[in-house]
């Protein structure tokens, strides 16, 4: 399990002595610029202007910018060489590059980009796979990898990259880093070539948080004088059960937590008529699954839209899993067009219900951790969906999100983010300006929830505190039930039918790895349990372990093989697994 610990001084007390030395066995084990750039030069930042005028803001750092943004005299490869043959020098510079430059910062090359800007793993056929320095052996993230591998690297202070879906959350994750993704239109997208414009923002990425908000204040013109706002943190449990992130606490800030399926659920209505009816996924698990849906078929339709007919006059040579995104789009059709834009809209707003105007909503930044490189899975269908959940909450929204790096476990970076209503770009960056330095020790995860109370201490049957469970939970009452069946656990932990009857519970309340760890255990003191068997299909189909869900509910055939539940399920993931 992939397991997250915040604030227990996460791989950090290394030496000064130490970290010089790995740096040094880096630069001797990979060659100097670890495969980020595409294009080495420098452009120097606009001169100094005299007093009175402020000294520039960025001056004394340099940045790198990937192939996606256009240069005054310099061809812009969008990732592939067909791309780059077919089409002339830019006549002018992209306006965010313009900014960077006027505010003193100096450009040093262009970087490797997934091809059209389609992909998340970073790996490039033409350019080669960046090298992630804090994972080698493993894919840097996309499709702004050279990017990011630039600034984990070190070789620049600040890096540019696009965000579709989660083109540059996804690399900082995996690499180690911060990133920001500012509100939909808040940064210019003049002189950046569009993958979906409705998706699209510029990005950038850092090691360091004040310079990832002078960034910001560069490019997106922030009022320096908004008042200071307390904040609410709101964790998204749903989605830390579906990326198998344990719950979380933060100490010194009012917090609530929320199933933000759920509300996703009540407070986008567009959604629902994207429902595949042959899902049973519970708990709004199923919604966000439409809406990353609804972001992929908008991405499709955008695409075709601006490259169709060079794609098709070209025919230009792709990496295969490119080629089939690329074709996904230019033969996908206009229909439910409308609802995606109402979605677009609806999401916003609700977003903006549930944070009104101080509220930052808490999520894992990518479910799992980085696949190896040349991997010929480019990680599974259900990995890819979890990745897909996660960054459609901004790209669909347009809402702005920042990507906080928390140290390592197991060897991997770790990290949230943290996401507020669109337009809020100065207090997310304010934010994180002001939590960065103590979030290591005021954030703590914990894996397991705090020590339930004893509801009837008089009773001490463990049959008796079961069929209490059952009646609570009959009665809807599933938080009752989990304390009884807890209860009944503490009295007889050797009994199958308590841990099950708890998943049962779980389940009712969205907690699905919970569920999953009590059918375990129940599966281990009785292998013929087939409830727990069903129990666990249902967890795992709601965590999107499709494979393992099925062979659960194979498993509950051959106990029961009249079973028609078992038998729907199993036949309903053989499909959505294709």
């Amino acid at each position: 399990m992939w397991v997250l610990v915040i604030g227990v001084t996460v791989a950090v007390g290394i030496v000064a002595a130490a970290e010089t030395r790995r740096r040094r066995r880096r630069k001797a084990i990979f060659k100097e610029d670890f495969g980020a750039f595409v294009q080495r030069f420098q452009i120097l930042p606009f001169p100094q202007p005299p007093p009175p005028a402020a000294k520039q803001t960025l001056a004394g750092l340099t940045f790198a910018i990937n192939d996606i943004f256009e240069l005054e005299e310099h061809v812009t490869g969008f990732g592939n060489p067909d791309w780059a043959r077919t089409h002339e020098a830019a006549g002018k510079t992209a306006v965010t590059v313009t900014a960077l430059l006027k505010n003193g910062a100096l450009c040093v090359g262009k970087t490797v980009i997934d091809e059209l800007a389609f992909g998340v793993s970073g790996e490039n056929m033409h350019y080669g796979a960046p090298i992630n320095p804090e994972m080698p052996a493993h894919v840097p993230g996309g499709s702004s990898s050279g990017s990011a591998v630039a600034v984990a690297a070190e070789l620049v202070d600040f890096a540019l990259g696009t965000d579709t879906t989660g083109c540059i959350r996804i690399p900082a994750a995996f690499c180690g880093l911060l990133s920001y993704r500012p509100s939909h239109g808040a940064v210019s997208m003049i002189g950046v070539l569009p993958n979906s414009q409705s998706l699209d923002t510029v990005g950038w990425l850092a090691r360091d948080p004040s310079i990832l908000l002078r960034v910001g204040n560069a490019l997106l013109k922030l009022n320096t004088v908004e008042p200071r706002r307390a904040r609410c943190l709101i964790f998204a449990d749903d989605l830390f059960q579906l990326s198998k992130v344990p719950k979380q606490k933060a100490e010194d800030q009012p917090q609530r937590h929320i199933n933000f399926g759920q509300h996703v659920a009540s407070n986008v209505p567009s959604l629902k008529g994207l429902l595949d009816q042959s899902t049973n996924l519970q708990n709004g698990t199923s919604i966000l699954k439409a809406l990353s849906s609804a972001m992929v078929s908008l991405q499709r339709h955008e695409f075709k839209t601006n490259h169709e007919e060079w794609v098709k006059s070209v025919e230009p040579k792709l990496a295969p899993d490119v080629s089939d995104n690329v074709l996904a789009a230019i033969n996908t059709t206009h229909e439910n067009l409308k609802a995606l834009y109402d979605i677009r809209r609806e999401l916003r707003a609700c977003i903006k219900i549930l944070l009104k105007d101080n509220g930052i909503l808490v999520i894992p930044t990518v479910a799992d951790p980085p696949w190896k490189l040349n991997s010929k899975k480019r990680g599974t269908v259900e990995s890819h969906n979890r990745a897909l959940i996660l960054s459609s909450i901004a790209s669909m929204s347009g809402c702005c999100q920042v990507t906080i790096p928390l140290g390592k476990n197991d060897g991997c970076p770790i990290s949230v983010s943290f996401i507020t209503f669109h337009g809020g770009d100065k207090f997310l960056l304010d934010t994180l300006l002001d939590m960065y330095s103590s979030l290591k020790e005021q954030i703590n995860f914990v894996s397991s929830p705090a020590p339930l109370q004893d509801t009837n201490k008089n009773i001490d049957d463990s049959e008796l505190l079961k069929e209490k469970g059952n009646a609570a939970y009959k009665g809807n009452q599933w938080n009752k039930a989990v304390n009884y069946y807890s209860e009944a656990i503490k009295l007889n932990g050797e009994n199958a039918t308590y841990y099950s009857n708890r998943a049962a519970a779980y389940l009712q309340l969205g907690c699905f790895q919970k569920a999953e760890e009590d059918c375990n255990k129940a599966i281990s003191l009785d292998k013929k349990n087939v409830k727990a068997y069903m129990r666990r299909g249902t967890a795992r189909e709601s965590l999107l372990f499709y494979k393992d869900a099925a062979q659960d509910f194979k498993h509950a055939l051959v106990l029961e093989p009249q079973n028609k539940v078992a038998s729907e399920a199993e036949k309903r993931l053989r499909k959505l697994m294709g």
